[in-house]
């Protein structure tokens, strides 16, 4: 199962939509997962009409419409891999033992909020992977977004993909 992960695309605030590559990437991947911050329905109107499947949740920059729509936390299986998904997780500094508290019935967590990617493993196995932001890279050096694998309940093949200057 091939997975796209994106969060905090700010359409169209910073871009006027996501990058081709993206889309490409929309378009090869079995899951897209969205970690919130949309701004705007339409690019939610979009990914859920081009993607095989969407899990997704809204952000702290998503008003009521996106908010009626999409849950603060999504949780899945994939595979055999239990799935989660929410926008913020507080300060990086404890992120890790923080959120093995708070989800202990995850193998992944995607979180966004930060616009850093982001990819380390709580002492309990849980892995917690940011995307980045396709769009708004801020202090960043790239806009990033992030592709991976699972194969038997497992995370394979997570790789940061760093798009081009627009």
């Amino acid at each position: 199962m091939r997975l796209l992960i994106i969060a905090d695309t700010h359409v169209p605030k910073r871009a006027r939509d996501l990058p081709d590559r993206v889309w490409a990437e929309v378009a090869r991947a079995d899951v897209v997962v969205h970690a919130g911050d949309w701004v705007d329905v339409a690019l939610l109107d979009e990914l859920e009409s081009r993607s095989r499947r969407l899990i997704a949740v809204y952000g702290n920059n998503d008003g009521p419409e996106l908010r009626e729509r999409l849950p603060e936390v999504a949780r899945a299986e994939l595979n055999g891999l239990r799935l989660a998904v929410v926008h913020e997780t507080g300060p990086a500094k404890g992120r890790e033992a923080r959120c093995a508290r708070e989800y202990p019935d995850a193998d992944v967590l995607v979180f966004g909020h930060s616009h850093i990617p982001w990819d380390t493993e709580a002492p309990s196995g849980l892995r917690l992977l940011n995307p980045g932001s396709p769009t708004d890279r801020r202090r960043q050096p790239a806009h990033t977004y992030l592709t991976a694998r699972i194969d038997a309940g497992r995370l394979r093949d997570v790789r940061l993909h760093a798009l081009p200057p627009r």
